[in-house]
């Protein structure tokens, strides 16, 4: 028996094997597409940042390079609430050089309460301090146990242990637990970092407002300092400080009067709801 084979029959053949071979080549790619976006997905998860600020109009807040929203399904935050006059101030405290008791002095004048983030560090050498801004209605934060760079820390255990070092140093000292709040030391944070943080039960607190204050060999001037935090501040402002600024120190009672003549008055961390 003999099959004749047209041309016509021939180019359908070779039509069909033409398909055939690139339905095969989907399905090949399909699950490397899939396990590529799935790599990808996990690199963003995992991928460092460090927190900045965009001024866009001067007066009003700016904007961060991650919105309030994402933040708020991390339990994380960067400013209050935008409809009201009210400023959230925050310093961090690395060390003590000296400047907190003055600090201290002006927040108590002005009846202004702080968040102050704090290291292992701190708690050891100033336990004193420590104690004064718990008595004084303060919050104390958890700015990590040695101030390391957390975003580069994948394992679990070890990212948990820089902050519940810390606790147990904070409730040594006061007897007291320590507040839920948590600043990444330098900013530094990725995705996976503000989920391990909240399910440690931490607020992660980022902030909308600073200005460069931390060189304590290279500290601005009053009228920079001014130039920087008068005009910049708005509604709901988170201001981060630090608290190592001799010019901080300087300026902070003034600073908090010129604020205060704005219209604005000054609020707790724990006032904040997500």
């Amino acid at each position: 028996m003999f099959i004749t084979i047209t041309r016509d029959t021939l180019y359908r053949i070779g039509a069909g094997a033409g398909v055939c071979v690139l339905l095969a080549a989907l399905f090949l790619l399909l699950p490397q597409q899939q396990e590529q976006a799935a790599v990808t997905a996990a690199e963003a998860d995992t991928a460092a940042a460090d927190w900045g600020l965009s001024f866009q109009v001067q007066g009003q807040p700016p904007a961060g390079n991650a919105s309030a929203e994402e933040l708020r399904g991390y339990q994380a935050l960067y400013l209050g609430d935008t409809d009201k006059k009210t400023i959230y101030l925050t310093f961090d405290a690395g060390y003590e050089n000296g400047c907190t008791p003055a600090i201290l002095d002006a927040l108590k004048k002005h009846h202004a309460p702080a968040c102050f983030f704090v290291v292992g560090n701190y708690i050891d050498t100033a336990p004193e301090l420590v104690q004064r801004m718990v008595a004084e209605g303060h919050l104390v934060g958890n700015h990590t146990l040695h101030h390391p760079d957390m975003s580069a820390i994948a394992d679990k255990a070890a990212f948990a242990a820089e902050l519940t070092g810390l606790e147990e140093k904070y409730t040594a000292l006061t007897g007291q637990p320590m507040p839920k709040f948590y600043r990444p030391p330098q900013g530094k944070f990725s995705r996976e970092n503000l989920r391990q943080a909240q399910e440690l039960g931490y607020t992660t607190v980022f902030w909308s407002l600073a200005y460069v204050d931390w060189y304590t060999d290279n500290q601005p001037t009053e009228e920079h300092a001014f130039s920087k935090l008068v005009p910049r501040i708005h509604n709901g402002a988170v201001v981060l400080l630090h608290s190592t600024s001799e010019t901080n120190a300087r300026i902070l009672d003034e600073l908090l009067t010129c604020w205060e003549e704005a219209g604005y008055t000054f609020g707790s961390l724990n006032e904040l709801s997500l």
